[in-house]
């Protein structure tokens, strides 16, 4: 016959009584992976110390330059544009320079048909130019500016022209400006306003 089941002996004090056991290493291996994981999850997700994410800006235009475009026309873009290359000659407000350069405020060739206007930046002007029933007459032809731009940047400089000191003239799309430089081909030589007037007004 079996011996009954003797009960486990309780400590005479009965309280739990605490031992030294030691870490199991699986642990220890999981918590340095984890911490590991973090490190570089933290590294490559992470700014760390990244001007563009740290440095405030310290005014509203700057903040501005940096938002993405809307409409499919970036004026902000065309504004940087412009004043890294068009403003040396027509200056930032575009009122253009006595002798070097003609305005952009209120010209008929800057608010007139895209078609005529595009054409000026690809291959240049040549010639004296009529703005607002003033002729202009400059010592140099005007060099073709644009032509390294690609078609996009090219678009967003002339419709920051057209709709920038009072100006309101439907933008520039890439579109067109693609069209034309079809249709100049491999033209190096200047237009002259004679030229561009024969130009339909599409």
């Amino acid at each position: 016959m079996p011996e009954p089941i003797q009960p486990t002996p309780i400590a005479e004090t009965g309280e739990p009584q605490a031992s030294q056991l030691a870490m199991p290493v699986w642990l220890l291996v999981l918590m340095f992976l984890l911490l590991y994981w973090g490190m570089v999850y933290f590294d490559q997700h992470s700014g760390w110390f990244n001007t563009e994410v740290y440095v405030p800006y310290y005014s509203l235009a700057e903040v501005q330059e940096f938002q993405p475009p809307t409409g499919g026309v970036d004026l902000q873009r065309g504004k940087a544009l412009f004043d890294n290359v068009c403003a040396l000659c027509h200056n930032p407000d575009g009122m253009g320079k006595p002798g070097q350069a003609p305005p952009f405020v209120g010209s008929e060739w800057v608010v007139g048909p895209p078609s005529r206007l595009i054409r000026i930046p690809l291959v240049g002007l040549t010639g004296p130019v009529s703005v607002k029933g003033q002729v202009f007459t400059f010592a140099a032809s005007m060099p073709p500016m644009g032509a390294s731009f690609s078609n996009d940047d090219l678009a967003a400089v002339l419709s920051y022209m057209r709709q920038s000191w009072g100006n309101k003239a439907p933008p520039v799309t890439s579109d067109e400006v693609k069209a034309v430089r079809a249709q100049i081909g491999n033209r190096a030589q200047p237009w002259t306003p004679q030229e561009l007037m024969q130009i339909p007004a599409k």
